[in-house]
Order: C-alpha cells, then structure tokens, then sequence
C-alpha cells in the first residue's frame, strides 16, 4: 500500500522539501526512515545544529523544516528566539517543532508565535506525515502526547489559551501582579483582602495550567497584558 502511495504521489509530480534540524544524530536517522516511504516528502536536507541549518537554507531552502525545540551549543541558539528568527528571515517557511518537551509554558510559547504543528520525541515518528502536510497548508497538527498535555492543562489546541476564561477580576489581578505589583500592594489598590487576590492569582493560575510566578510573568507579557520592558530579561521560554 505504501508503495502505491509513492508511486501515484510521484506520477502526480507532488512532493514537499522537508529539513530536519536535531541535535541527536539518531533522531536524525530514524526520522529518514519514517519519511523515506513517503511519496509526497522529499528530504533536501539535515542539520545537527542551528548554524549549519541556516547555511542549508540560505543556500537551498525548503518548504517544511521539521526541526527539535531545544538545540544548545550554536551560533543562533534554540527555542523561540531561534523560531521566530527563521519566521522573520524565511517568511514563507512552514515549521514543525519535534520536542521532548510538553509543559504548557512550551506550548503557550509555540503557539503564540504561530506554530501549530508540534509533535512529541515520545510518540511514533509516523505522525510526523500528517504534521508535514498539516504545516504545509497551514493546518493545525498535534501528536497524541501533546494533545493529552493541552487537554490536561485545559489549554485550546489551536490557540494555547485556556479553555477556561479569566474571569474580570483574574485579568486584573494578572496585569497588576505581572506589572511589577506585590499581592498586598494590589489588594491595597482594589480595595480588596490580600486573601482574595492571593486566591484569584492562584485560581488564575489553575485555570491556565501555570505553576511558577516567573511563567505567569511570561504569559502575561506573551499575550499582551503588559509591555515586555515591565519584565526583565527576555520573556522567551
């Protein structure tokens, strides 16, 4: 059955570049195999680090670049810096994140800067076919891992919001705690008990899959609540 896919996929003459991009020569290798079957992928290229990704593009582009989160050690860093450097020099390029990582920080982060395909180290390689052309359609793609991790964190595949709204006063609490204020120094604002901001910061937390004080600063200045120069240092996950 493969073979025929292949096959009628090449007599239509449909085929996308795909570049792999990870750090781990392995990962690299298995995802060839699970991609050297598949009729309408075209691999053009790999890279074990983030310099020689940037030569291969600059000198032969592509039109998928399927590439790992985290990639320490070289010349353009990893993570969202390094993501939304590629989004800015190749406009046109469509991306899939493949990751270890599942925390909800990770995903906010990816989803805000507009990547909808990610697919999870631990789940099978083959789900990375339909992520491919999910991204080169500008579709929406998560494997079973990273499905689980936004159900129970109750964040919106598509968006990475939380699928339960903030409430009003949860808003407000957010932006004055994320602007630099203290819980009494808010309490004191709203008129209200530092018992009930403390609980509306921690519901608000809840509600957005959140656990460290430092990621709900960084959600805050992701999604426009306060200007990042409130916050020091890069609001980068």
């Amino acid at each position: 059955m493969n073979a025929q896919r292949t096959q009628e996929a090449q007599m239509d003459g449909f085929s996308l570049r795909v570049v792999i991009a990870d750090d781990h020569p392995g990962m690299i290798a298995g995802v060839e195999h699970s991609l050297s079957s598949v009729g309408t992928i075209r691999l053009t290229g790999t890279a074990l680090n983030s310099t020689a990704l940037i030569r291969i593009l600059d000198t032969d582009g592509c039109d998928v670049l399927v590439s790992d989160y985290a990639m320490p050690g070289n010349e353009h860093g990893d993570g969202i810096a390094f993501l939304a450097f590629l989004q800015r020099r190749y406009p046109s390029l469509k991306l899939v994140v493949l990751t270890m990582l599942d925390s909800p920080a990770v995903l906010r982060a990816l989803r805000a800067q507009g990547i909808r395909c990610i697919v999870s180290k631990s789940d099978a390689l083959s789900h990375l076919v339909p992520a491919i052309h999910a991204a080169a359609t500008d579709g929406t793609y998560c494997s079973p891992s990273i499905q689980t991790s936004l159900r129970v964190h109750q964040l919106d595949v598509n968006t990475g919001l939380a699928l339960q709204p903030l409430s009003k006063r949860e808003l407000e609490v957010v932006r004055l705690y994320a602007s630099g204020m203290t819980v009494n120094e808010i309490a004191e604002r709203v008129s209200r008990s530092k018992k009930t901001i403390s609980t509306q910061k921690a519901r608000a937390m809840q509600k957005l899959g959140i656990e460290r004080d430092v990621d709900l600063l960084r959600y805050a200045i992701e999604h426009g609540m306060v200007a990042s120069a409130s916050q020091p240092g890069s609001p980068d996950v």
